[in-house]
């Protein structure tokens, strides 16, 4: 894509402890992409996200949102910038009701299109469920509950970590049905997906990590299943593979997943 990113990550590194979780990693997402970052357990797909969200510390590397510095603001303050993240796991409070927790996500919300009325206009269900404390939703409702949280705080860019993990493949269904919704409303994502297959449908642009660094990034109709596989597993000399690159295109440096086809 051409223009300017939205969101913009440099040479990022990030370590847990001695462990170098990420190493140069780069990326680029543009205004109304969805860009899907896929990998194996332990590639550092997660700490990806969670660096841009704030909540690791990179230990060199810069991130830029809509041209803001963004690399070591605090996590309140990249909500107030425009970056909201629904995490793995969903992490709701969980004695606490459907509407108290979409309140919460409003706490640094900017202005927008979204606030808990729309929300409950996308979850159907919800108005009704709406003072059900959250621990006693199914993973499903949990997850949604989730999304919508993090809509209220009207992001640019919405990070979504492991959307479908733990979920029944209908559930995964209605909720990825949502997606083009939810984009009409100006928003951005880049998101973690373990479904390899259901990346490739929904991303305008995916970018793989082995162990920390980028094996493969680009659009899914110029990669092949082949392909992905061998930067998944760092099959080198695989036939067909692509060579590692970062977003400028120059050589560079979870969950079990569903494969294409």
């Amino acid at each position: 894509m051409t223009g300017t990113p939205l969101l913009e990550v440099r040479d990022l590194v990030v370590h847990h402890g001695q462990l170098r979780a990420l190493d140069s990693i780069s990326l680029r997402v543009y205004p109304g992409e969805v860009y899907a970052i896929i990998g194996a357990n332990g590639a550092g797909k997660s700490t990806l996200l969670r660096t841009i969200a704030g909540l690791h510390r990179p230990s060199f590397g810069t991130i830029l949102l809509d041209g803001l510095f963004l690399t070591y603001l605090r996590p309140e303050r990249r909500a107030i910038a425009g970056v909201a993240m629904v995490p793995e796991g969903r992490r709701l409070f969980g004695s606490l009701t459907v509407e108290e927790n979409l309140k919460v996500g409003a706490t640094y919300a900017r202005p927008g299109p979204w606030n808990i009325d729309a929300v409950y206009q996308l979850f159907d269900w919800m108005p009704a469920r709406r003072s059900q404390r959250a621990a006693q939703l199914s993973g499903g409702e949990q997850q949604m509950v989730a999304l919508g949280r993090s809509l209220v705080a009207n992001p640019k860019v919405l990070l979504l970590d492991e959307l479908s993990l733990g979920l029944a493949p209908v559930v995964v269904h209605r909720i990825y049905a949502m997606l083009p919704q939810i984009l009409e409303t100006g928003l951005t994502v880049l998101l973690v997906e373990q479904d390899v297959s259901q990346a490739q449908r929904v991303a305008t642009h995916i970018h793989c990590l082995l162990e920390g660094r980028t094996t493969l990034e680009g659009r899914p109709s110029d990669v092949t299943a082949e392909q992905i596989e061998a930067a998944y597993f760092g099959l080198a000399g695989t036939a067909g593979a692509l060579p590692p690159s970062d977003a400028t295109g120059q050589p560079g440096g979870g969950s079990e997943s569903t494969w294409p086809g």
